[in-house]
C-alpha cells in the first residue's frame, strides 16, 4: 500500500501538488485507480481518482477507516537541536516510523544551535509518515526555553535522559503509561542546574544503556524503547 497526504482530504478531495505530481507523473496514475490518502488524524481513505491532472489530482473517497494503527499511548519527546541540522532530521525521521506523537525542540544552556526551521522537519514528518504507512502525522513544536518548557510540561510518566550516576535505565523503569515525556539533551548535555530544575518538576533521571550516544541517536533509541513497552 501507498499513501498519500491531505490534511483536509473529506472537504477538499485533491492532492497536493506534490503528490498530484508524483501520482500522476511518476506512478502514473490515471481515471479510476484506486490509491490511499491519510489526514494525519487516524483516517485512511480509499479513494477514486477523478481527474489525473499533475499538479491537482482530483479523487473520490470510496471507504474511511478511523483511528488506523493507533496506539494506546501518547509519546512527546523534547530535544536539543544538533548542532548538523541533518542530525536533528534524521531524529525526526525515524522517530516518525517507530511512532510517536509529539516532538518539541528545547533551548539550553549547552545548545549550539540557537534556531531551527521546524517547516523543513514537517515536511520529513509527513514523508516519513507516508513510508512508513501511518496516518497519524506528530506534531512538530517550534524551539522552546528549557526553563519555560519544564515548568508547563504536564504528563503522567516524565523522564530526562542525562549521563548521571543517580539515573536508571530507562527500560527499567518505563512502564505501560497513557502519556510520556522524554527529553534529550544536547551534545554537551544538560547543565546541572537543569537537571536540578527537571527534578523539582518531577522529572525522572534515566539512562539509555552504557554507551555514550549522539543526542540523535538518544531520541531515537528512547522512542524504540518507550514503543516497546506500549
Amino acid at each position: 500500500m501507498l499513501l498519500f497526504y491531505q490534511s483536509n482530504i473529506e472537504k477538499t478531495p485533491i492532492l497536493s501538488e506534490e503528490d498530484s505530481r508524483h501520482c500522476v507523473k511518476v506512478l502514473r496514475k490515471n481515471i479510476k485507480d484506486k490509491i490511499h490518502v491519510v489526514d494525519g488524524l487516524g483516517g485512511l481513505f480509499e479513494c477514486e481518482i477523478t481527474k489525473a491532472h499533475e499538479k491537482k489530482c482530483e479523487v473520490r473517497i470510496l471507504s474511511t477507516k478511523r483511528e488506523f494503527e493507533k496506539r494506546t499511548h501518547y509519546l512527546h519527546i523534547a530535544i536539543a537541536p544538533t548542532k548538523n541540522a541533518d542530525r536533528i532530521e534524521y531524529f525526526v525521521e525515524k522517530c516518525v516510523e517507530i511512532g510517536v506523537d509529539e516532538i518539541t525542540l528545547i533551548q539550553t544552556k549547552h545548545s549550539e544551535r540557537k534556531n531551527q526551521k521546524t517547516e523543513r522537519l514537517e515536511k520529513i514528518a509527513i514523508s516519513a509518515m507516508k513510508q512508513s504507512l501511518k496516518a497519524y502525522l506528530p506534531k512538530v513544536n517550534e524551539l522552546m526555553d528549557f526553563d519555560k518548557f519544564i515548568k508547563t510540561a504536564n504528563f503522567e510518566a516524565k523522564f530526562v535522559a542525562h549521563l548521571s550516576e543517580d539515573a536508571k535505565p530507562l527500560k527499567d523503569v518505563v512502564t505501560i503509561k497513557n502519556e510520556i515525556l522524554l527529553m534529550i539533551g544536547p551534545e554537551g548535555d544538560f547543565a546541572q542546574d537543569e537537571i536540578l530544575l527537571a527534578q523539582k518538576y518531577d522529572f525522572q533521571l534515566v539512562t539509555l544503556g552504557n554507551s555514550r550516544l549522539r543526542t540523535e541517536t538518544a531520541g531515537v533509541v528512547a522512542c524504540a524503547i518507550v514503543n516497546a513497552f506500549n
